[in-house]
């Protein structure tokens, strides 16, 4: 049946003239994942709120993100507060007692079917949504409520056996990045000696013999990449470019790159050559990766740094671990969340960082590529398990819901 015959839908807002001094905890869309998990509240004065802070929910209630459709921020209310308010961006879903049992409408709501409708009805490419009325027009697969309360029993149980293994493994996820930072500190601080101690990290400025602590502009050229402007393309110098979301750590992009002009003087000034370390201006601060000479000839485009060794004291591979553990612990990171995060030709140059020398820079790389790929490698299988047990969970509710699955004979 179609859910407006199941449930009302935004059935309470906060109106106008509430009182200014009303103190409110409030749910935003951010604060609901994919999986229904709700993060730290907001609290706020009426007075002080977004404008959008509008909807109350009650014990029961669904509220199902009716903006960015595909992020599948859906959840249910349990015990709110009194003053629990939730932005306009969701619907409040609120079942109808004698047709909806409230547990079965929250995995209900989950169900694909029900799901790919919505987002086939969101209007809208960067930022889809759907209003109350198309949503309260999507059907949904409805059974007796001895039969939905059987449902919801079996889907509460087993959901509940597959989020607490997902629980485990994303705190593995936590352990192996904790590990890897760990790692990378230690040896691009203290060296092998202290990782192979496994002494802690107390004082980074104590350098250990040998080491020295020199500025970027004492080692590495800083250039900046080319400013590029579309509607200035010949087609007469074209080659091939990177962009910021090309630099990964664990590598560059090199795939269906862009092309730009670049005249014979830019060329030279743009040209990447094996060894150089590509580092992000915006977005990822910080984010280093080193050019193998992956393509014959390719370029960088502004927001991005190039870094060229200028002397043959430095490994480039170990200025990239450094700006590995330097980007993790927040060195280019501005206070102000609000703020566009940059990392300035100005600011790079004079960062200064542990070098030791070049042999012990390659042994200190070739332990860190070993052993942070083997922590890859591992990282790489739990995220596929995360993402199983996910698959398992959406195609249970589904089966359960549809009616595919006998509950009955699933104690």
């Amino acid at each position: 049946r179609r859910l407006k015959y199941l449930a009302s839908i935004n059935d309470d807002v906060l109106g106008e003239d509430t009182d200014p001094d009303f103190e409110m905890e409030y749910i935003d869309i951010g604060n609901v994942d994919s999986s229904g998990r709700i993060s730290e509240l907001a609290s706020y004065r009426f007075e002080d709120a977004p404008s959008r802070a509008r909807r109350r929910v009650r014990d029961g209630d669904v509220i199902i993100s009716t903006v960015r459709t595909y992020l599948q921020a859906i959840t249910q209310i349990h015990e709110p507060s009194d003053n629990l308010v939730v932005s306009t961006g969701f619907a409040v879903v609120r079942p109808r007692p004698d047709r909806f049992d409230a547990r079965y409408c929250r995995f209900a709501l989950r169900e694909p079917a029900f799901l790919a409708e919505v987002e086939k009805r969101s209007v809208g490419v960067s930022y889809p949504a759907i209003n109350a009325a198309d949503l309260a027009d999507v059907p949904i697969f409805v059974h007796p409520l001895r039969t939905q309360r059987a449902i919801a029993d079996y889907l509460d149980r087993e959901t509940a056996r597959l989020d607490a293994l997902v629980a485990a493994k994303e705190r593995l996820l936590k352990l192996l990045a904790e590990k890897r930072r760990a790692i990378i500190t230690r040896a691009v601080t203290r060296g092998l000696d202290a990782v192979q101690s496994n002494s802690d990290v107390t004082n980074e400025r104590d350098l250990p013999a040998g080491w020295t602590n020199p500025p970027v502009y004492a080692r590495y050229s800083v250039q900046l990449g080319k400013m590029l402007d579309e509607r200035r393309i010949s087609g007469t110098h074209l080659a091939p470019y990177l962009r910021n979301a090309d630099i990964q750590w664990n590598g560059i992009n090199t795939a269906d790159l862009p092309e730009m002009d670049f005249d014979e003087a830019e060329r030279d000034r743009y040209a990447l050559r094996r060894g150089d370390l590509l580092v992000c201006e915006g977005g990822d601060v910080g984010r280093t990766a080193e050019w193998n000479g992956e393509l014959r000839e390719c370029f960088f485009q502004k927001a991005i740094h190039r870094l060229r060794p200028i002397t043959e004291q430095d490994e480039p591979g170990f200025f990239r671990y450094f700006m590995c553990m330097a980007a993790d612990r927040g060195d280019f990171t501005l206070s102000t969340a609000s703020t566009i995060q940059h990392l300035t030709a100005e600011k790079l140059r004079v960062v200064r960082y542990p070098a030791p020398p070049r042999d012990e820079q390659r042994a200190i790389v070739d332990y860190l590529d070993r052993e942070t790929s083997r922590l890859d490698a591992f990282t790489v299988k739990v995220r596929s398990t995360i993402v199983l047990l996910k698959e398992r969970r959406a195609a249970l509710i589904a089966a359960a819901v549809t009616g595919r699955l006998d509950v009955g004979s699933h104690p």
